[in-house]
């Protein structure tokens, strides 16, 4: 039996449109792959590990390259401008550019030119897709609301959320409290992400510190050392009630896919007690 709901993150709008703009196509597609996925780092028999993966990526698009509620010139400008800033506040983070000044436009080109392949690469999926979630209210309900659904309908024992997915899950564990969940497993996550994700939680820290949603028993929290999107890595100086932290060091360039990280060997004894 399929105990574990999964919430994936960034750049799984194609999923999408390769399932002919079907929401449930593009989850079980995803599903399929999790699950191939996680088989690699449990081993044994091959099984159906994930009863659903939450899928919200279409709600952070209007086309086929847009994001957010447009609906006009300048709603479009105004959300590049969110995702330019994302993208400004997130490379100081890296340590790229933090004594230039001048446009923002600007500076944010110079920013992709000075970043190498994998990260500019990143950076360009990233940046739009968590200023859509973050500053856009009806996309962020939506998203939220779409992954409080998928775990009320599926009552996992487990969720595991990657990448911008870990945010959503938590606003939404926090934001429906009849949804418990024994283990929250969070991958590459960026919820304590300074000044571009960790002050924008719903609901907001206090006096600088988060707290594992009520209704989550034990949170896991792991981290590959080359992900420039979990930065920092570790939460449990940002958050109360993360359990364990794990470092680990998975590819260098696929420093944070869901296949690399869920083919870890890290998760096997957090996920074991519930795959009996």
């Amino acid at each position: 039996m399929a105990v574990i709901v999964g919430v994936h993150g960034i750049g799984k709008y194609n999923y999408y449109l390769e399932a002919g703009r079907s929401a449930t196509g593009a989850a079980e597609a995803m599903r399929r792959k999790w699950d191939r996925y996680l088989h690699i780092g449990l081993g044994g028999e091959p099984r159906a590990y994930f009863a659903e993966i939450a899928y919200f990526s279409h709600l952070l698009h209007d086309g086929d390259d847009g994001y957010g509620a447009y609906g006009g010139d300048a709603p479009r400008k105004a959300m590049e401008l969110q995702a330019q800033q994302v993208l400004v506040d997130w490379a100081r983070h890296l340590g790229v550019g933090e004594h230039v000044t001048g446009a923002l436009k600007s500076f944010t080109g110079w920013l992709l030119e000075r970043l190498d392949s994998r990260s500019a690469a990143f950076a360009k999926l990233f940046a739009p897709e968590v200023a859509a979630y973050l500053t856009d209210q009806a996309r962020r309900e939506k998203s939220r609301r779409a992954v409080a659904e998928c775990i009320r309908k599926n009552r996992p024992k487990v969720v595991i959320a990657h990448s911008l997915g870990s945010v959503v899950a938590y606003e939404a564990l926090w934001a429906e409290p009849d949804l418990e969940v024994d283990l929250l497993l969070t991958l590459g996550s960026p919820l304590g992400m300074r000044n571009v994700i960790f002050e924008r939680l719903l609901p907001a820290p206090v006096n600088g510190r988060g707290e594992r949603p009520r209704n989550v028993k034990r949170w896991v929290n792991i981290a590959d050392k080359d992900d420039i999107a979990a930065i920092p890595p570790a939460l449990a100086a940002s958050f109360t009630g993360v359990d364990v932290e794990q470092l680990v060091n998975l590819d260098w360039i696929d420093f944070h896919t869901a296949e690399k990280y869920l083919g870890c060997p890290a998760l096997d004894p957090h996920l074991r007690p519930f795959l009996a």
